[in-house]
């Protein structure tokens, strides 16, 4: 009997994170595939980004709105569970499938784990910063199957009460796209974007929601300093975290009164991966700057505590959200040369993750979890 399979995405990023998987499953005579897209996905403002997805040619998407713009993250968390758990007992699943950190990962947990679905988390085990771990230790611990990028996150999560033999260390899934032929030349990407740079780097930063207070000046000082360097910058926009707003409105500013800027909602991720590989570098506070650039060798800067946790990588030059202090890291990081680093995977994590799906044991996994002592 083919196994039924729901993945949640409610963002740019995590569906950039388990594509791959998506890929390998669609089209098998062991598993029927489908996705429940919600999130930033729905919002116009961010995109559109089910689109993205519609153009894979997946065979079963829903869509839902789980969010106005208004909305707080305890406020999506509880649309997301009601507009999910209706969903989940129409399709009656045999898993679900989460990624992340994300508020929709959380409320994808809970709705699994409360109605005794086996639920997989892709990338726990990791640490950043912020709301981010506590989001993420929590789907966690709601989840009955693990598949984590390294050994080091296995441990984590060991030390988090969890049965090892239900973690599986597969590697970073967006991995399996950073070396694909298939992804489009540079001027291709130029092209379809319109960006008439030679030279430039990537600005991506993203509220720090234990921080709002301090928002809008962190991305003053943000801006401020990345017109003063005078180089040229591809600027995606945040995700939608309360404090997005402000980000936002000093795009607007640097994009009306600069010629060294250009400034997207979103953008399509194999997109993003050919600019990643030939940008000067990323700024910022996004977990692209310590996963992805460094398979590519490309330096990073690292603004304040959002990502605070991660790896110390020679390719990372960390600062704190101060005009001198981001002056100064921009001076530095023009000076850096660094070798690729994998560090999340060798690129085979599909490949992983659909040979343990086949094993059968796997489903029977205890929905009962049990806290293993140390």
């Amino acid at each position: 009997m083919r196994k039924r399979i729901v993945f949640l995405s409610g963002t740019r990023a995590d569906f950039g994170k388990i594509r791959s998987l998506l890929d390998i499953l669609q089209n098998t005579a062991e598993f029927e595939v489908h996705i429940f897209v919600t999130g930033m996905h729905m919002l116009r403002k961010y995109g559109y980004t089910c689109r993205e997805i519609e153009r894979r040619g997946y065979k079963n998407i829903y869509q839902y709105i789980n969010q106005n713009y208004s909305d707080t993250m305890d406020s999506v968390l509880g649309k997301t569970i009601a507009g999910l758990s209706d969903y989940i007992k129409e399709i009656q699943p045999d898993m679900l499938v989460v990624h992340g950190d994300r508020v929709e990962a959380l409320a994808g947990a809970i709705v699994g784990a409360l109605n005794n679905i086996l639920v997989s988390h892709i990338e726990g085990g990791e640490i950043s910063g912020t709301i981010d771990d506590l989001i993420r230790h929590s789907v966690s611990k709601l989840s009955h199957l693990h598949f984590v990028t390294n050994e080091r996150a296995k441990q984590r999560l060991i030390q988090l009460g969890e049965v090892a033999k239900n973690i599986y260390p597969i590697g970073s899934p967006d991995v399996d796209s950073l070396f694909s032929p298939d992804l489009p030349t540079l001027e291709e990407v130029k092209s379809w974007y319109g960006i008439p740079f030679e030279d430039y780097a990537i600005m991506l930063y993203h509220p720090v929601t234990t921080e709002l207070e301090d928002v809008e000046r962190q991305i003053h000082e943000l801006v401020n300093s990345v017109i003063n360097s005078g180089k040229n910058y591809v600027v995606i926009y945040p995700n939608n975290d309360s404090g997005s707003e402000r980000i936002i409105n000093e795009y607007d500013r640097i994009e009306k009164n600069t010629l060294n800027f250009k400034v997207y909602p979103s953008m399509r991720f194999d997109y993003f991966l050919t600019l990643l590989k030939y940008a000067e570098f990323i700024i910022g506070n996004s977990s692209s700057a310590l996963m992805e650039a460094p398979y590519y060798g490309v330096p990073a800067i690292n603004i304040g505590t959002r990502q605070s946790n991660r790896a110390n990588l020679p390719s990372v030059v960390n600062c704190h959200s101060t005009f001198v202090s981001i002056t100064e890291a921009i001076a530095a990081v023009s000076d850096l040369t660094p070798e690729p680093v994998q560090h999340f995977g060798e690129g085979d994590s599909s490949k992983k993750f659909f040979a343990i799906l086949q094993h059968e044991p796997l489903w029977e996994t205890n929905k009962q979890k049990t806290f293993v002592d140390m």
